[in-house]
């Protein structure tokens, strides 16, 4: 099944049970995905649905923060909540350890030495990794690694 027909029967089920944030963090993948289809004149692809999921869980993460500075704990847990519902569409996300090997590789298979290549390496990373890993994570590993 699609993750396209998987999120609209999640949808379905979530209305039916009331369950309302779930209703809602559901709704905001489907209507990113409608407005990219309006936008680019394109059909979202199971790829692109990945990519929407990261950057919303990724926006989500960094208001974190936010929300902690000015001491909102209701909308804290909410945002919490939302994030771990956007993760059950992700793919496994890789270990620190996992990620380090890939970009190593990588590395070596593009013949990269130093932070002149950073840019190149990301390009290929990006593609492979993503919603797999966090690209900060992603990017400081392969500052890490191209400064050794």
């Amino acid at each position: 099944m699609s993750l396209k027909d998987q999120l609209f029967l999640d949808f379905k089920e979530a209305m039916k049970k009331k369950e309302t944030l779930r209703k809602n963090t559901i709704q905001s993948i489907r209507t990113s995905a409608l407005q990219m289809e309006k936008d680019q004149k394109i059909d979202v692809s199971e790829e692109d649905y990945v990519k929407i999921i990261a950057n919303l869980v990724k926006k989500r993460t960094s208001a974190l923060p936010e929300f902690e500075k000015s001491g909102r704990l209701d909308l804290i847990d909410e945002l919490k909540s939302e994030i771990d519902i956007l993760m059950t569409y992700l793919p496994k996300q890789l270990s620190d350890d996992e990620v380090y090997e890939i970009v190593s590789k990588t590395i070596e298979e593009l013949g990269a030495t130093s932070m002149k290549d950073m840019g190149k390496v990301m390009g290929v990373l990006s593609d492979e990794l993503s919603g797999k890993a966090d690209t900060k994570l992603v990017s400081q590993l392969v500052k890490k690694r191209l400064s050794q």
